[in-house]
């Protein structure tokens, strides 16, 4: 299970990483969205760590 757990945090990561991207690259990104993606990027690359 601790497998299947770590994959599909690794997918929302890396999920989160290409809206950070795209949202980085618009002509008037959004502040506030881009500090929520990074918030939540945050957020389980610390869960991953201690996996």
């Amino acid at each position: 299970m601790e497998a299947s757990h770590l994959s599909a945090l690794q997918l929302k990561h890396a999920g989160l990483e290409r809206r950070l991207q795209e949202e980085m690259s618009r002509p008037m990104p959004d502040v506030v969205v881009i500090q929520t993606l990074k918030k939540r990027k945050l957020r389980i690359k610390e869960e991953l760590e201690h996996i």
